[in-house]
C-alpha cells in the first residue's frame, strides 16, 4: 500500500515536520523521514527548542565549549550558538529537497524572538542577523503576524530573506500578510533585484481557532458547529489566496519567476480527544498548500491517512458556518486577536523558559 504521506504530493501538498532536535539530526529520524516520508521542510518554534534543549545531554558539549569561550555570555546567545547548529544541520539535509523542488520546498524555520513580536525595528535586525547567521539558501525566518511584523515582513521580502510568517488566524490578517509578501517583491523589481529565489510560507493557525471556538459554542449550548470553524475558516482563506495570487498585479511578478507564498497549515495536531487524530491533515488538502505535523501526527497519518483533494470543497457550507457564528453573535475577528496575543504570550514564556535553561545548564556544566 503506498504511504498515505508520500501520496500527498499528487494533490499538490507538502508535508513539513512540525519539530527538530539534535537528537534527530544526529540519528538519522529526519533523513529516513524525507527519503521514506516524502518529508520536504521543518518548522520549529521557542517551546520546540526548549523541549530539546531541556530533554537530555545533546547539547552540553557545545554548550560547554561556548560558555568556556565566552564565560560571561548571554543566555540568548549561547541559545542562538545551539539553535543556529540545528538549523544549519536539517538545512543540509534538506538541501536536496530544496534543489530538486528548485526552490519551492526543503526549507527550515526558525523564529526571530517572541520578545520582539511588538518592536518592528527589533525584529527586522533579528531577521538579518539570523539569516546571516545560518547562511543557507534554504532557511525561513520566522515573524509572527502582529500589526508590527507586517512592515518586517514587507521589508525582508524586499531585502531578498525567505520568511514564514507564523500566528495567522485571521482571514483580514492573511490579507495584510500577503499584501507585505508582494509589496516586498514589487521593491525587489524596482531596485533591479531577482524575485526567483526569495520563498514565503504563510502559517495559518488552525486546532486553536477550533479549541477557542467550541468553548463559545458551549455557552451558546450549540454543539453543531463544534470542530467546524477552524477547517470552515482555512477553506475560505485558500479561496481568498487563490484570488490574491490569480490577480493581474502577482502575474507580473510571476513572469518574472516569483512564487506563490503558500498557504501552511500549523497547529494541526487535534487538541479534543474526541476528534479524528487526523482531522486537520484530511481536510485541508489542496494545491499549494503545506501542513506541518508533529511527530505523532505523522505517525498517525501514515498508518491511517487517506489522501483527497478537500480543500475546495464544501465551500458555501464553509461561508454558511461562519455566517450562523455571527448569527450566534461570536465575533471571529475578536476571537482571532485574541489568540494571536495569546500565542506571542505562549511562545515568549517558551522562550523564557528556554533561556532559564541554558543559564541552569551553565552552571550545571561548571
Amino acid at each position: 500500500m503506498e504511504n498515505p504521506l508520500v501520496k500527498l504530493e499528487q494533490f499538490g501538498q507538502s508535508i513539513w515536520l512540525d519539530n527538530i532536535s539534535r537528537e534527530i539530526l544526529q540519528n538519522g529520524t529526519l533523513k529516513k523521514l524525507v527519503d521514506e516520508d516524502g518529508l520536504k521542510g521543518v518548522t520549529s518554534n521557542p517551546t520546540i527548542f526548549q523541549k530539546a534543549i531541556s530533554g537530555g545531554t545533546h547539547y552540553d558539549e557545545q554548550l560547554n565549549d561556548f560558555y568556556s569561550r565566552n564565560p560571561e555570555a548571554a543566555p540568548f546567545d549561547a541559545f542562538v550558538e545551539v539553535a543556529v547548529k540545528d538549523i544549519q544541520d536539517a538545512a543540509d539535509i534538506l538541501k536536496t529537497v530544496y534543489d530538486k523542488t528548485n526552490g519551492k520546498d526543503g526549507y527550515v524555520s526558525i523564529e526571530v524572538s517572541p520578545d520582539l513580536a511588538y518592536d518592528t525595528k527589533g525584529t527586522i535586525e533579528q531577521a538579518r542577523s539570523l539569516f546571516k547567521k545560518v547562511n543557507r539558501p534554504n532557511v525561513m525566518i520566522k515573524i509572527p503576524a502582529t500589526t508590527e511584523g507586517i512592515p518586517a515582513i514587507k521589508q525582508m521580502i524586499s531585502e531578498g530573506v525567505n520568511i514564514n510568517i507564523t500566528l495567522i488566524f485571521s482571514p483580514k490578517v492573511y490579507e495584510d500578510v500577503v499584501e507585505a509578501y508582494i509589496s516586498g517583491l514589487e521593491e525587489r523589481v524596482k531596485k533591479g533585484e531577482a524575485v526567483d529565489h526569495v520563498a514565503s510560507v504563510a502559517s495559518f493557525f488552525i486546532s486553536r481557532i477550533d479549541t477557542a471556538v467550541d468553548k463559545k459554542l458551549d455557552e451558546k449550548n450549540y454543539p453543531d458547529l463544534k470542530a467546524k470553524i477552524a477547517i470552515a475558516n482555512a477553506k475560505l482563506v485558500y479561496e481568498k489566496s487563490k484570488e490574491l495570487f490569480g490577480s493581474e498585479r502577482f502575474d507580473e511578478l510571476k513572469k518574472k519567476g516569483a512564487q506563490v507564498q503558500r498557504l501552511l497549515w500549523a497547529s494541526t495536531s487535534t487538541k479534543n480527544p474526541e476528534y479524528s487524530d487526523v482531522l486537520y491533515v484530511e481536510e485541508l488538502i489542496g494545491k499549494d498548500t503545506i501542513n506541518t505535523l508533529p511527530p505523532q501526527t505523522v505517525d498517525a497519518y501514515r498508518d491511517h491517512g487517506n489522501p483527497a483533494n478537500r480543500i475546495e470543497t464544501g465551500v458555501d457550507e464553509a461561508r454558511a458556518q461562519m455566517k450562523k457564528l455571527e448569527e450566534l453573535n461570536i465575533s471571529f475577528e475578536e476571537v482571532t486577536k485574541k489568540l494571536t496575543d495569546d500565542g506571542v504570550k505562549l511562545f515568549a514564556d517558551s522562550f523564557s523558559d528556554l533561556l532559564k535553561t541554558i543559564e541552569g545548564k551553565k552552571y550545571e556544566l561548571k
